[in-house]
């Protein structure tokens, strides 16, 4: 197996982002192929017992083990180390492996950890349920207070974790501000960068120090296989990160890393329709009246608007709403839609919406759900690549029979 033609670092970091997305990181075989083999092989033969001493030893290049790496998987992720402008991916089974191996892996018993209070369900349970089990203290703060911030930082303080837009309040993180913080206190910044896309957005421009994707959402975007992403630099990789992904063992498979490869040679034209139709629902949302707000980072109306569009090129592909009348309410409003089905996913090319408090929040506290604004009427809504006609005309049908307008 060898690399497609041109397939140096010097040469495809300097293609535009299209190109990368189809031919970034592509090896191919004797064969030929043009799209990339699918390695579906837990282990590997070698030519005699010299080569497999070795490969062991990183005497030799080459693979030993799946668990370890393997070819799909090694095509998907230096793609995506292209395209996010990393020096080095590692690809995982899910999302959430992603999101707990890298911030596992940085800290130990008597450390602290910073993070932004609104999260998704999972990462907060991470931060505040496993980590004190381990000996590791943390701060919640409200990620759009740079004072909360600086107040929350202490001398043990090694690791800082934001979404932004955050799951599923939108709420966005000063990036620059933040990891530039964390830096004058010698903590490492991970990013989750899910909401966005990193057609949208791209953290380690802008100080962050590792970033994050559930690849399910987005990079998949089509709602058939899990996977998650970890970008980072090469010595933070080498040294911390990938022994704790080497021992544990929360890799991808190669046939969810193929999967992965294909989404990506859609994802930009994907990404940006998304967005287009996003738009224009939470403008015809907001033009129906009845719900007590409706937010989206593209609005000049959003709370946050000019740092979301400094940080992003487009709004995404998110929009939250309220409804007055409670779980009933929301409840009765996403029972009378036709088309958007109601799901816990996201970043679909089928619109999904979603009611975090009952699902994917379900298991934060009420007190903690409060604190983030994730109430009974809130809804979170993913928007996909259908007609936006269609996806509006669905919402104002359902919005008329919940009796929201």
């Amino acid at each position: 197996m060898k690399r497609d033609s041109g397939q140096n670092r010097e040469v495809t970091s300097k293609w535009r982002l299209q190109t990368q997305l189809v031919r970034g990181g592509t090896w191919r075989s004797e064969i030929g192929e043009t799209s990339e083999s699918m390695y579906m092989t837990s282990g590997y033969a070698y030519d005699c017992a010299e080569d497999a001493a070795a490969r062991f030893a990183g005497e030799q290049e080459g693979y030993t083990y799946s668990r370890l790496r393997n070819p799909t998987a090694a095509m998907f992720e230096d793609r995506m180390a292209l395209i996010e402008g990393a020096e080095v991916a590692r690809s995982t089974a899910t999302g959430m492996a992603a999101i707990s191996s890298a911030l596992l892996s940085l800290v130990k018993a008597g450390d602290h950890v910073v993070s932004s209070r609104a999260l998704f369900g999972s990462c907060r349970y991470i931060i505040e349920t496993i980590m004190p089990k381990f000996g590791v203290d943390f701060t919640f703060v409200d990620g759009a207070d740079h004072d909360a911030w600086t107040a929350a930082f202490r001398p043990n303080t090694t690791a800082v974790f934001l979404e932004t837009p955050a799951n599923p309040t939108l709420d966005v993180v000063d990036i620059e501000f933040v990891t530039a913080l964390a830096h004058e206190h010698g903590a490492i910044v991970v990013a989750d960068n899910a909401f966005a896309s990193p057609v949208l957005q791209k953290p380690l421009t802008m100080g962050a120090d590792v970033v994050v994707y559930s690849a399910t959402k987005h990079i998949d975007g089509q709602g058939r296989c899990l996977g998650g992403c970890i970008l980072t630099n090469e010595e933070l990789m080498e040294e911390t990160i990938l022994p704790y992904l080497r021992h544990t063992g929360p890799n991808i498979s190669p046939f969810n890393a193929w999967v992965m490869l294909k989404g990506l040679d859609t994802l930009d034209m994907r990404v940006t329709r998304m967005c287009e139709n996003a738009s224009a629902l939470a403008d015809a949302l907001v033009d129906m009246g009845g719900f007590d707000y409706v937010k989206y980072p593209g609005r000049a109306d959003f709370h946050q608007h000019d740092l979301a569009m400094k940080q992003m090129s487009m709004g995404g592909s998110m929009v939250a709403l309220h409804v007055p009348g409670g779980r009933d309410q929301a409840f009765k409003f996403l029972n009378a839609l036709d088309i958007i089905d109601i799901s816990n996913n996201l970043g679909d090319a089928k619109s999904l919406i979603t009611h975090p408090a009952s699902t994917t929040h379900a298991g934060v506290s009420e007190e903690a759900r409060l604190e983030v604004g994730i109430t009974e009427g809130m809804l979170r809504l993913s928007v996909g690549l259908e007609h936006p006609d269609d996806l509006i005309e669905d919402l104002h049908r359902a919005a008329h029979i919940a009796g929201i307008t």
